[in-house]
């Protein structure tokens, strides 16, 4: 595959985006098993956000963008505008792009982490050109890099702007990551936001941005799987559970702060409604933490509606919408108004306004402004 040059990115917030929240590696670093805690505090080193931290091939890269005055450089968009995907193996390094292992249309490799982050982006990439019109994660063929057995039993997998990277976990707490199509569309969930409303990381935007990654890999787990909102789970992160927290997720859509309760990960601090908020500084202040409170509003639309898919897809055109600093009533108020709109074109049943302003109204950003004679939704 040739390929061209790196070209200049408009986007200006690009953070690692981690499947794991940070607060779950804190405890499990502080668990009695010595190699439960190397593991854990190896993540946590490893998973900092620092732009030193990247391989010598995008530093350098980035330094041909300085010399030429700039700003930034991600990656390029295909030459032919068909997405095509490079699989890396780290080979156990803390370092990406070791080991080309797989192109586009080659062969299967016998590598089970290779081979099926390789068949899950492929889904993802499939999904978002049929049921949502986009052409890769940028909508202009966005060629992929994807590395798998990053680092010794990471217990991660992360989108950092550019490329995506997945630990082998340590077999007991979390097994492959790469495995995971949850996991994949998630972090692939985590581009297509760079690219439309590139909310910035921290606080409700970045809360925003976990959710509707969320909802790009729920979306599409219950379409491959052939579920219904009925019938799924709702689950985030239950597939990568190892031995140890088998019967756990990360996170529950349907019912937030129940996703898991142990002594390894503790408690599901994750809030259902606005009046659990979390207003700390951890999580870049909360950001996989209130991400749970948009979360439930998701599950009572897609269930009310009856049909996931037709919720994801006003989730996708409300996300174009957004601004980088978007709030929680921004998001709620963009989805409302973009319910009505494709009612209007007849890509929405009757009533799906309603249904969505219920639902935010249901977990407490809407609410209802009683005044005589007047009963309306802010």
């Amino acid at each position: 595959m040739t390929r061209q040059p790196a070209y200049v990115s408009h986007t200006r917030h690009r953070v690692r985006c981690h499947f794991v929240p940070p607060f779950i590696i804190d405890h499990l670093a502080r668990d009695d098993r010595e190699e439960v805690q190397a593991a854990a505090l190896a993540t946590a080193h490893q998973s900092m956000d620092s732009r030193a931290r990247r391989t010598r091939q995008v530093v350098t890269i980035d330094q041909v963008a300085a010399s030429a005055g700039l700003e930034e450089i991600s990656a390029a968009p295909s030459l032919t505008g068909e997405a095509a995907r490079e699989v890396y193996d780290c080979q156990n390094q803390w370092v990406k792009r070791v080991e080309l292992v797989r192109r586009e249309d080659a062969d299967p490799t016998g590598d089970a982490d290779a081979d099926a982050a390789y068949d899950q982006v492929g889904v993802t990439w499939d999904f978002l050109k049929k049921e949502l019109g986009r052409n890769s994660i940028d909508n202009l063929g966005m060629d992929l890099i994807l590395n798998v057995h990053y680092g010794v039993k990471y217990m991660n997998a992360f989108w950092d702007g550019e490329e995506m990277v997945f630990g082998d976990g340590d077999g007991t707490i979390f097994v492959g990551f790469a495995t995971s199509l949850d996991v994949v569309a998630h972090e692939l969930g985590h581009g297509v936001t760079q690219f439309t409303a590139d909310l910035k990381y921290e606080g409700q935007s970045g809360a925003l941005n976990e959710h509707f990654s969320d909802v790009l890999g729920t979306v599409i787990t219950q379409a491959y799987s052939r579920e219904t909102a009925e019938t799924a789970d709702w689950l985030i992160g239950d597939e990568i559970m190892g031995p140890d927290l088998r019967g756990e997720a990360l996170r529950s859509m349907r019912a937030p702060g129940t996703g898991y309760d142990n002594p390894l990960m503790r408690t599901d601090p994750q809030p259902a409604r606005m009046n659990h908020y979390y207003h700390g500084d951890a999580d870049n202040r909360g950001v996989h933490i209130n991400s749970g409170i948009p979360n439930r509003a998701f599950y009572l639309v897609a269930t009310e509606l009856g049909d996931t898919l037709a919720a994801g897809r006003l989730w996708y055109r409300a996300l174009q919408r957004l601004t980088p600093t978007a709030d929680f009533v921004t998001a709620a108020e963009v989805l409302v108004s973009t319910a009505r709109a494709m009612t209007k074109e007849g890509k929405l049943r009757k009533g799906a306004a309603q249904i969505v302003r219920a639902a935010f109204s249901e977990v407490g950003i809407l609410h209802l402004e009683v005044a005589p004679g007047i009963r309306r939704y802010r």
